[in-house]
């Protein structure tokens, strides 16, 4: 008689089915973001192939499964003695359970997060609010204006623990028991390391850039995306790969360099101011939507009389989706591609900027966030670029012309409004010529104003919209004061929206218009004459105009121009979006994934909704131009070469 042994034996059918449920909840948390999100896919009903964002959500959907279930499809397959199987079968059915509600929580987190960012959440989030002890309040917050998607996830969770199989135990022979097991185990693993892939048939895996295989319209990639692929597919990742567009330097040169060499005239001693605005889109803008939007008035009543007295442009855009992205642009002149410059492995390259460069020059430099010193990686940061000072929530609460803890939001930080007062005393403590930047943050999630405005600025349409207002009659009451004091006159102030944010207008829904934000260069002495002109203006932009204004004369590196004196057909715009590089020159915006352009669209089919790919010469010229872009910023972040 066949010697026999009692064991588990692991049913390939229990994996299966486990494996399963899998699927079916990431479809379900699917339907939840396009739910959540619904504004912004109002189109698919048209544009995409048919069943090719289920066809391409299922690859991704794969390789998260599979990466997330590889350990407990080995642990569940092992062969084990039934005396030691009972725990076994537990521990392996309490993995499955964690890992797995671990990665719905992110990813129905994701579904409200999406609206702030345009993208999938990538490890890079940590980096930018991983010290910020902030965080946990604003996860609480939203789990209560959020209930729904907290009941989901017990739902969800409460499926998974009833319908959860345990393989059933069984006396079988000892050789057919190992031989299931064995071979359960090999094509287990086989199929975790395809689905890991996206499939055994492509030398390459899949990774956030290929969901634009199956979609029309780059926007749309997020819907085909996951959080936890998104997450494991960038962690540890280099995101600088070195392009080959072209072979040597001196036809990459020809083509773009970001080095500028100027030749001033004369030195404008004049000061800087330059004013980050939190989250304040182009959109919310009444004077800079007149053409886009006819009757629209907007939020923004102070900052729309400002507008008509200063330099704007007809085409503005940010560099990036988080507010991370908008310093390194503005005041280095380096754009964000592929993940924010803070949060990359080559954030400790050697890098100038605005500060430095004006130091040589004489100015003294200080940089002002209403936050504590550590938020958001601003103190170190800014300090690598040649700020001399950095005032914070701290520095403010210990002065004691302010109100102290008194203006604290119990969210972020100070309220713009008393903070901005505080920017406005200490610039007058400064030696002239100084030059200055400062941060708002009243108009960030949860979007709460100062209790005595809240009958003043009542909840409109969108959440953000009272903070706007707020943070717009917080600018009136500074520019008021500032006007009084003696340095006013020889400043030029440069406003500019750090990212875009919650959008209800179709116009700023579509790839480049999501990117759309405002840029206002402000003269009081009258030297710049106002008005706004052709051409496009950028983040990265704003370095080598400022540096042009005041007669710098050395050599600096920005991925930008000087849109002062650069003719208005050589302006541009660059910025990256799921894998997908965008590029605006001219009257047109293309779509480009690396390799190939995939749209080319007029900049004022502000909708993007007619694709012109194959119809525009000047196409091809662009991409080549863009091609040159990245590869230089590709190869000078490789080699730490940011400084002439």
């Amino acid at each position: 008689m066949k010697r026999t042994i009692e064991f588990l034996k692991t049913s390939p059918l229990a994996v299966v089915w486990n494996i399963f449920m899998l699927y079916v909840a990431y479809g379900v948390m699917r339907v939840a973001f396009l739910l959540e999100n619904h504004s912004l896919y109002g189109h698919l009903t048209t544009g995409n192939p048919k069943w090719s964002i289920a066809e391409g959500a299922f690859y991704f959907d794969t390789s998260a499964i599979a990466y997330t279930n590889i350990l407990y499809v080995v642990l569940v397959f092992l062969p084990l003695h039934l005396k030691e199987n009972a725990v076994w079968q537990r521990i392996c059915r309490w993995l499955f359970l964690a890992v797995n509600g671990l990665c719905m929580a992110v990813n129905l987190a994701d579904c409200v997060y999406f609206q702030y960012t345009a993208r999938r959440t990538t490890v890079a989030f940590f980096s930018e609010f991983g010290s910020d002890d902030k965080l946990g309040s604003i996860v609480g917050y939203e789990f209560l204006h959020h209930w729904y998607l907290v009941l989901l996830f017990l739902g969800l969770m409460l499926f998974f623990v009833c319908c959860y199989l345990t393989p059933r135990r069984q006396v079988v022979p000892r050789r057919r028991y190992y031989a299931v097991q064995t071979i359960s185990l090999l094509l287990g693993a086989y199929l975790c390391w395809a689905g890991m892939r996206g499939g055994w048939w492509d030398n390459r895996p899949i990774k956030i850039s290929t969901a634009n295989q199956f979609i029309a319209r780059p926007n749309d990639a997020s819907l085909i995306l996951n959080t936890p692929f998104s997450l494991i597919r960038t962690i540890g990742k280099s995101a600088y790969p070195r392009p080959v567009y072209f072979a040597s330097e001196q036809e990459l040169e020809r083509v773009f360099t970001p080095i500028h060499r100027p030749a001033p005239d004369s030195l404008l001693r004049k000061n800087v101011v330059v004013i980050f605005l939190e989250s304040f889109g182009r959109e919310y803008f009444g004077s800079l939507n007149r053409e886009i939007l006819p009757g629209y008035k907007g939020y923004t009543e102070f900052l729309d009389s400002l507008a008509d007295h200063s330099v704007t442009f007809r085409y503005s855009y940010a560099t990036g989706r988080a507010s991370i992205d908008a310093m390194p642009a503005a005041l280095s002149g380096l754009p964000m591609f592929v993940e924010s410059f803070v949060a990359a492995s080559h954030a400790n390259n050697h890098l100038s900027g605005m500060a430095a460069c004006l130091d040589s020059l004489g100015y003294e430099t200080a940089f002002f966030h209403g936050a504590p010193a550590s938020s958001l990686g601003f103190q170190g940061f800014t300090k690598s670029i040649g700020f001399q000072h950095h005032y914070s929530q701290e520095d403010f609460e210990a002065d004691s012309r302010t109100e102290g803890r008194a203006a604290y939001d119990n969210w972020w930080g100070i309220w713009d409004e008393p903070f901005l007062q505080y920017f406005r005393i200490k610039m007058s403590d400064m030696k002239q010529p100084f030059m200055t930047a400062l941060f708002t943050l009243t108009s960030h999630h949860p979007f709460h104003v100062p209790e005595k405005y809240k009958k003043v600025f009542p909840e409109e349409e969108m959440p953000i919209h009272k903070t706007i207002r707020y943070t717009d009659h917080a600018l009136r009451r500074f520019f008021t004061e500032a006007r009084k004091e003696p340095w006013f006159q020889n400043t030029v102030f440069v406003l500019t929206g750090d990212h875009t944010n919650m959008s209800n207008h179709p116009e700023y829904k579509s790839g480049i218009n999501q990117f759309s934000t405002s840029l206002i260069i402000y003269d009081p002495s009258g030297t710049l004459e106002p008005g706004m002109r052709e051409g496009i203006a950028q983040h990265t932009d704003i370095l080598p105009t400022i540096l042009g204004l005041v007669g710098y004369d050395k050599p600096y590196m920005a991925f930008g121009c000087d849109l002062l004196n650069t003719p208005a057909e050589e302006t541009w715009a660059a910025n990256y979006l799921d894998g997908i590089y965008q590029y605006c020159k001219g009257n047109y915006v293309i779509q480009f994934d690396g390799e190939k352009t995939i749209g080319v669209y007029r900049l004022t089919d502000y909708r993007m909704q007619h694709n012109l790919k194959g119809k525009v010469p000047e196409a091809a010229h662009m991409e080549r131009e863009l091609k040159a872009i990245i590869q230089q910023y590709m190869e000078r972040m490789i080699d730490n070469r940011l400084v002439p």
